[in-house]
């Protein structure tokens, strides 16, 4: 995975940024130590997910308690989305914020930190980079990866990473 975080200060600076995103987020003011701290928790998820679906079978894992509910709503309100490969425009656009929107708002309640930014991966084939990623709401991350795990879209990522990993003889 290739990210550039740019350089991540003392351990001083990072507390500090910790800190503040436990504040009030209507209170704060653009900071590029809070930034920071955003990114590297993003990052650290999206590595997370990644290694994890590398390694087990993606049909097998559950994401949250609710991973049926964020399914099923999802596919009522976006029943022909391909989540195999993904557009920035079916998150970014105008239309697309209308429309995701209600979606969202259901689970400010239900699933914890449903509106953190989170990476989320362009093409399914592929591992996270800066070309594959986009930041969307966890809750968008959520909908997307269980579907991608259900219908099998993930599901050639722990073959081709085991291939790759392999030594060669």
């Amino acid at each position: 995975m290739a990210f550039d975080l740019g350089g991540l200060g003392g351990a001083q600076e990072v507390m500090s940024a910790g800190a503040a995103l436990q504040m009030d987020p209507d209170k704060i003011q653009n900071n590029p130590e809070i930034e920071l701290q955003w990114a590297m928790k993003a990052y650290h998820h999206a590595e997370t997910y990644f290694s994890l679906i590398s390694a087990v079978d993606p049909a097998c894992l559950k994401l949250t308690s609710i991973d049926d509910e964020i399914y099923t709503h999802f596919r009522k309100e976006f029943p022909d989305f391909q989540v195999d490969v993904l557009e920035e425009e079916e998150f970014k656009s105008e239309a697309a914020k209308q429309r995701w929107r209600p979606f969202c708002s259901v689970y400010e309640h239900k699933a914890e930190d449903y509106n953190f930014g989170t990476l989320l991966r362009l093409d399914a084939r592929e591992d996270y980079s800066e070309a594959n990623s986009i930041l969307v709401l966890r809750i968008q991350f959520l909908a997307i990866e269980i579907s991608r795990n259900r219908e099998g879209h993930n599901s050639g990522l722990r073959k081709k990473n085991s291939e790759t990993s392999e030594p060669a003889s």
